[in-house]
């Protein structure tokens, strides 16, 4: 709780006047949530509990200082494996998505990328998850 939301929160109240500052230009903060916020987690309880958390503070922020700041988050599922991932796990965890590959640092700046270039999405959670929400 203490990284994935009083950090957070306390950076973007610490952050709002400065962002909220020139009239003619809208700011942003982009959380980076993470998939398993929308899903829950047996294995990391507390993990998805304080991304869900994190979720909430999106859209609570986005409400709070539109229209100066557009506030969004990122859920990705998988970037990218570690180098010292086995095959048999990268195999595994592949066959969770439809898309069934890495997303990429690629991918990621693109979802970065829209947000920052859209004058008017604000208060959502973009999901990246390749299709794992399907399957």
């Amino acid at each position: 709780m203490q990284v994935h939301v009083t950090a957070p929160y306390r950076i973007n109240l610490g952050l709002a006047q400065l962002l909220q500052a020139d009239p003619d230009r809208t700011s942003d903060i982009i959380h980076i949530g993470d998939y398993v916020s929308g899903k829950g987690s047996t294995k990391h309880i507390a993990y998805a509990a304080s991304k869900a958390a994190q979720d909430n503070l999106t859209l609570s922020f986005a409400a709070r200082l539109a229209p100066a700041v557009k506030v969004n988050s990122i859920a990705p599922a998988l970037v990218l494996f570690n180098d010292d991932d086995d095959n048999a796990y990268r195999e595994k965890t592949l066959k969770k998505s439809l898309m069934q590959r890495e997303g990429g640092l690629d991918e990621f700046q693109h979802a970065v990328d829209y947000l920052m270039n859209s004058h008017y999405v604000t208060g959502r959670i973009l999901p990246m998850d390749g299709g794992r929400h399907l399957l």
